[in-house]
């Protein structure tokens, strides 16, 4: 994943568009220590923080119709990816100086002009799944309160001219998917609040009525109180029961199926769907 957007960040700067001098240099994303020391113009860009964007989090799962069916998942954790970028130079004295400020300050222009990273220059996994929201970059701004000052010494080098980039990602961590049928009507069923009746359909997995099925009322003792069979529509009546709860035996061919339900004046249909088999 990281070094994926390494090889992002590579294929932005590494543009035919950027500037000559800056497709000339070579680019690193090692630890600039007191050891590192480039033998050529180098941009070195050094990732240094990873976290979660809080800002950007979202509870809500994530829905899609696909070939009439729905999917439903966890939504995606974004990730803060902070860089600080320098420049190297081989050259002495003053001209190193001149060839470093030079080569900082062009990084900088071009990386500005991609608040959001163009589609064509991600790569690796961060295109299969491709990225589900716009990947941003942050240029040159830190954080409130972060001391530069205090990250140069933990390197072990001497302060030198530096700005960060921050590119937000999308990680998916969760791989459960569930899958749904889309609705493909909808029907309202009518009930009497001083007449109940304990009623219902008997479907298939693909919501298709199942004629003739055998339909028993259980009690809470275990025994049967009534049974009958569905219409043609799959469908079944139970007047004259008392309110309370119950359970549901339906019967297709050789396998038997069981649902709890709760028979109310306000809960008077109680639908039945057979699993596929």
């Amino acid at each position: 994943m990281f070094d994926d957007l390494d090889a992002t960040l590579r294929a932005v700067l590494s543009d035919a568009d950027a500037p000559a001098d800056l497709r000339g240099a070579d680019l690193s994303f090692a630890t600039p220590d007191k050891d590192y020391a480039p033998s050529r113009s180098t941009v070195n860009l050094f990732l240094h923080e990873v976290t979660e964007n809080r800002d950007l989090r979202d509870e809500a799962r994530v829905l899609q119709r696909t070939n009439g069916r729905y999917t439903s998942r966890l939504p995606s954790l974004r990730v803060d990816c902070s860089y600080l970028v320098t420049a190297w130079s081989a050259r002495a004295a003053g001209l190193k100086a001149q060839e470093e400020h030079r080569l900082l300050g062009l990084t900088l222009v071009w990386l500005s002009r991609f608040p959001v990273i163009d589609d064509r220059f991600l790569q690796g996994s961060l295109t299969t799944p491709a990225q589900p929201y716009p990947v941003p970059a942050v240029v040159a701004q830190t954080k409130e309160g972060q001391a530069m000052g205090q990250f140069w010494s933990a390197l072990g080098i001497s302060p030198r001219p530096a700005f960060g980039v921050t590119v937000t990602i999308a990680v998916e961590p969760f791989d459960v998917v569930d899958e749904f049928a889309a609705v493909q009507g909808i029907r309202l069923e009518s009930t009497l609040l001083d007449d109940p009746v304990l009623s219902g359909r008997v479907t298939d997995h693909l919501l298709a009525p199942i004629p003739d099925a055998g339909v028993s009322v259980v009690g809470s003792g275990g025994g049967v109180l009534v049974e009958r069979a569905t219409d043609r529509l799959g469908r079944f009546t139970f007047p004259g029961l008392a309110f309370g709860p119950y359970r549901l035996r339906v019967a297709v061919g050789d396998r038997q199926i069981e649902q709890a339900v709760t028979y109310r004046d306000d809960r008077q249909v109680h639908d039945v769907l057979v699993p596929e088999a």
